[in-house]
């Protein structure tokens, strides 16, 4: 291969990704307008729920969002009902962030509405190959998730695609 086929290969895999990202981030921005914090207030909802961060601190470090920003977050997500923290019984000096009724609720319906807006957008793929494609990106993504932990994903968006830095 020569050294303009692997450029032309890298900004066609770039071009790509763009593409993705603004018909993701469009629908997105629309379906999760009335939630706090947008899309990184749902990633961090879907996190609480289905992950088992230890405390607000490795909340934030798993997601890539700064400590500060996170404290903003989830006490919007708290006020918003969808969220409490709560003693680590593991470690009292921490705050675990635990889920409500209300968050578990609430977030089902929005992985629903999320996961068609995804089906819309990958529609040229049937839905063996969007489920696939899904389970690769997934894979190189954690593949890469340590490249720089303290980057957050939703201001690397955001710089993608050219927009205001949301907060």
């Amino acid at each position: 291969m020569t050294v303009e086929e692997e450029k032309a290969d890298e900004r066609d895999f770039g071009w790509s990704l763009g593409v993705l990202l603004r018909a993701l981030h469009g629908s997105m921005g629309r379906v999760l307008k009335d939630f706090p914090h947008g899309p990184r207030g749902y990633l961090t909802l879907s996190t609480v729920v289905h992950g088992d961060q230890p405390s607000q601190l490795a909340l934030a470090a798993h997601l890539g969002i700064d400590r500060t920003v996170m404290t903003y977050l989830i006490d919007d997500l708290v006020e918003a009902g969808l969220v409490e923290r709560r003693p680590n019984p593991a470690d009292r000096r921490q705050r675990k962030i635990v889920p409500t009724e209300r968050g578990v609720t609430v977030l089902g319906e929005l992985e629903r509405r999320v996961r068609a807006i995804e089906d819309h957008v990958l529609r040229s793929l049937s839905p063996e190959e969007r489920e696939s494609f899904r389970g690769m990106l997934r894979r190189v993504a954690c593949g890469v998730a340590d490249v720089d932990a303290g980057t957050d994903p939703c201001d690397v968006v955001d710089e993608l695609l050219g927009g205001e830095r949301r907060r």
